[in-house]
């Protein structure tokens, strides 16, 4: 029985080394690096993609932490403190893409909730990141006790490389929206 159950578990691990399983978790893109393409849907219905979105401008992806049990008050100051700064974002011709992560159930009205009440320019897009797809591929998700994903930004320019990236591993520590401004691309 013994050589039965080791047998067993040598045709088993090599089938999860097979299919990838003891493959390194990602990591986040850094500068000089070709941001991984990613499709979201916005709170608006429509669907966001960052290869579409940098075929006419640069783009800033900004992730947040979502709804860890109650909505983030540095989120809440980070999102608008680049809402103040929409106009200048758009003399840039950037756009600007907020990930709002989370489990799937009430995400969408999580998301929302967020924003309720809040005007936004036409070049801000909030998508939210159901069960965390996009956190985990971009090696963002924070696997602790009432965390989502670790507060990080980027900026993509127009052939999809990231020319600043921020990660914060703790809720404090993110980009200021000035050294995003001053980060962005001169097309």
């Amino acid at each position: 029985m013994r050589m039965m159950t080791g047998w067993i578990w040598a045709v088993l691990s090599a089938g999860l080394v097979a299919s990838g399983c003891d493959a390194a978790p990602p990591k986040p893109p850094k500068v000089g690096e070709k941001a991984a393409d990613f499709e979201l849907s916005a709170i608006d219905g429509d669907t966001v993609q960052l290869s579409k979105l940098t075929k006419t401008a640069p783009v800033v992806v900004v992730v947040m932490r979502g709804f860890p049990g109650y909505q983030c008050p540095i989120c809440s100051q980070q999102f608008g403190q680049f809402v103040n700064k929409a106009e200048e974002f758009g003399k840039a011709g950037v756009q600007v893409v907020f990930v709002y992560p989370g489990p799937s159930a009430e995400l969408m009205e999580r998301a929302k909730a967020f924003v309720k009440g809040q005007d936004y320019p036409d070049h801000f897009n909030l998508v939210i990141d159901p069960d965390y797809a996009f956190t985990q591929s971009y090696g963002l998700r924070w696997n602790a006790r009432n965390e989502t994903a670790y507060p990080s930004t980027f900026v993509v320019d127009r052939s999809g490389k990231v020319v600043y990236a921020k990660v914060s591993t703790t809720h404090g520590g993110r980009a200021g929206v000035q050294e995003v401004l001053k980060a962005l691309p001169k097309e």
